[in-house]
């Protein structure tokens, strides 16, 4: 059984038991998490697809840890001209681990 949820303006393909990280979100670190932004819901041959959303359908997800990715670099240069700019990023994450779909 999979799903495809949408969250933090992506889509992901999730099954249960499977660790994903996802833009952050406020919780703490242990507590569940319920995504109702249920797009697609798959169990073998049985397939329910929203419009946008699959009515009733949840996913359960367990928060294990925040964090934030390794660092972006972005390097401008507009050559003879005496420009240079140096930029850089980290983006925040939450890792989830799924622990169950209804739907």
């Amino acid at each position: 059984m999979y799903a495809v949820i949408k969250t933090g303006g992506k889509q992901y393909r999730v099954a249960a038991g499977e660790k994903l990280k996802i833009e952050q979100i406020a919780a703490d670190i242990g507590s569940e998490i319920v995504l109702d932004k249920v797009l697609l819901v798959a169990d073998g041959d049985n397939l329910k697809m929203g419009r946008p959303l699959v009515t009733g359908a949840t996913v359960q997800a367990k928060v294990l840890t925040q964090g934030r990715h390794d660092k972006v670099r972005i390097f401008k240069l507009r050559r003879r001209k005496h420009y240079q700019k140096h930029q850089g990023h980290r983006q925040n994450f939450t890792e989830i681990e799924i622990t169950g779909i209804t739907g």
